[in-house]
């Protein structure tokens, strides 16, 4: 007999969990526990910690429903962070929904580089970033959130995606700082966002070779225009990078997003534009991460 069939009425938080554990795990989710546990706290909008502390609380039967709701969703593919409909990414919680990709925390190492690399200006004095395909507007809201300092074009071809964005940045209350541009790459940027301190950009770069090696979550939930990127993954960044030339100042830096195994073809294409002071920076986990790259200081 499994844990799941031994449980039953009064449902308590722990029952509840370790029943919803054992559903997921059957049907193939990577984290079953962790998973039950945030839908749980979204479902009786409790911290997570909280659960741990009222165990033996039974749940009635308007949660239960709300949460049967939820987990069904979850058991079908679908993405935590679409069932909940926000996710936290570096200080600040984003609203997400399938109008974009959700943001990861492999994006917070280029915020983290982006700041470092932000120069200190006077009190009067104001620095200008584009953040190219912002999606939720994770990164462009992040930089903005940290540095008061500066002002972000957040670019997107989508325009639903772009409404998403906005969205984010009303409840961030960051749209006086922020201003969003629908086109393709830097086509969207008017001519006097042409001269920037920094353009940074997470960019599709999965191969379409690569589509049935992604988890069920990502391939059949998440928008396929924020993923796929040509057969290589590289269509996009072979665009991108020899035009940013074209918009970032003398000594400007370009931060790019890159696929765990792109380093040395990203590093080329960097080359090849021109730029100078290439780097490619790991995630948490070691793996090839972010692309960085100097437009020299003086042009020749």
């Amino acid at each position: 007999m499994s844990t799941s069939e031994k449980l039953g009425p009064p449902w308590t938080i722990l029952k509840i969990l370790r029943w919803t554990t054992d559903f997921l795990g059957e049907r193939g989710i990577d984290s079953p526990r962790v998973d039950a546990e945030v839908l749980l706290s979204h479902a009786l909008d409790l911290p997570r910690i909280q659960l741990y502390a009222q165990f033996d609380r039974p749940l009635i039967e308007s949660e239960l429903a709300s949460y049967r709701a939820m987990i069904k969703r979850r058991a079908a593919g679908e993405p935590v962070a679409y069932i909940t409909g926000e996710r936290d990414f570096w200080s600040i919680t984003l609203k997400t929904d399938a109008r974009a990709l959700i943001p990861r925390p492999d994006t917070e190492t280029l915020v983290e580089a982006a700041l470092k690399l932000l120069p200190e200006v006077k009190e009067d004095q104001r620095l200008r970033v584009a953040d190219i395909g912002t999606g939720t507007g994770a990164i462009a809201l992040a930089l903005a959130s940290e540095r008061p300092d500066l002002d972000v074009a957040a670019t997107d071809l989508a325009a639903p995606t772009l409404e998403l964005a906005k969205e984010n940045a009303q409840a961030l209350d960051l749209s006086e700082r922020v201003s969003f541009f629908q086109g393709d790459l830097l086509d969207a940027l008017p001519q006097a966002w042409r001269s920037l301190d920094m353009l940074v950009s997470n960019p599709p770069y999965i191969g379409t070779s690569e589509r049935e090696q992604l988890m069920r979550d990502v391939r059949d939930f998440e928008p396929e225009g924020a993923l796929f990127s040509g057969e290589d993954g590289l269509d996009i960044l072979r665009r991108l990078i020899p035009a940013s030339l074209n918009v970032l100042k003398p000594g400007a830096y370009l931060l790019l997003e890159i696929g765990y195994r792109q380093g040395s073809a990203v590093t080329g294409l960097l080359e090849d534009a021109g730029f100078e002071e290439i780097a490619i920076l790991p995630d948490l986990a070691g793996r090839d991460r972010v692309a960085r790259a100097r437009r020299t200081a003086q042009d020749a």
